[in-house]
């Protein structure tokens, strides 16, 4: 009520309405254009520099699946059990995108939101949506292009394949180097890493005010890529409504 400037007496939509209002946006695909949409006014306005730009991904957790394990092998190969697909209110209410991934001791079951920001101002440029299963260099080249000129990522991201990319894109890679078994990081690439850390680092402070200060955003109850993808993607375009304004409040003080 207060966001849309309504008063007690005044007729508020109901929560069917919202509703089918975020369906209908969810089938026609208006949030990645109502994100681009802002995107392109702070590229205009000369907001968003294109300096560095920061790869990163955060899991995306929804409700789990009580699933046997007949089923649950079924799903994990992408394709829907049969006694599911029988029964379209029971596929309905079951998760059949979502994936389960164990990291540094911790399980989770869902998505990754992984986005590309820019290192100044921490705006989100551009973002992608997968299941919780799928690696984070695997979005890289759907997140970083020849806009961008310099790109900061943990050492996730290395790979032959990927320096090879950035090359062609004449990006810059400011990639934290790797250490291998037997082949430990020398004292010089330990410095340029810790170097990078500091820039690097700051893309975490995103996914951090999107949990602590926006109601842990990245915890959802949807069901299914699709509408998770939309809920994500008004979730960055919030987070970067929120940074515009505390850019612009900082520029005035």
């Amino acid at each position: 009520m207060d966001f849309l400037n309504l008063e007690l007496s005044d007729k508020i939509p109901d929560a069917k309405t919202i509703w089918f209002f975020k369906d209908q946006l969810c089938k026609k695909g208006l949030t990645e254009k109502l994100f681009d949409l802002f995107t392109v006014t702070l590229n205009s306005k000369g907001i968003i520099a294109k300096e560095g730009s920061m790869v990163d991904a955060s899991f995306v957790d929804v409700p789990k699946q009580r699933n046997n394990r007949e089923d649950n092998a079924i799903i994990k190969k992408g394709a829907v059990p049969i006694s599911l697909a029988k029964n379209k209110n029971k596929l309905a209410q079951k998760d059949t995108d979502a994936r389960w991934i164990t990291k540094n001791n911790e399980r989770h079951f869902g998505y990754k939101n992984h986005i590309n920001a820019d290192k100044n101002t921490k705006l989100i440029n551009n973002y992608s949506v997968t299941n919780a299963s799928t690696h984070d260099s695997v979005e890289l080249e759907n997140l970083v292009n020849e806009t961008d000129n310099i790109l900061y990522a943990d050492s996730a991201y290395r790979s032959e394949h990927i320096e090879t990319h950035l090359k062609e894109i004449k990006c810059t890679s400011e990639i934290h180097e790797k250490a291998y078994r037997n082949k430990p990081l020398s004292e010089n690439q330990g410095k340029n890493n810790a170097g990078k850390s500091k820039i690097r680092g700051r893309v975490e402070h995103i996914f951090g005010f999107m949990t602590n200060s926006m109601n842990d955003a990245l915890h959802l109850r949807q069901i299914g890529q699709q509408r998770i993808a939309t809920t994500i993607g008004f979730v960055n375009l919030t987070y970067n409504l929120f940074r515009f304004e505390q850019l612009m409040r900082l520029n005035k003080a």
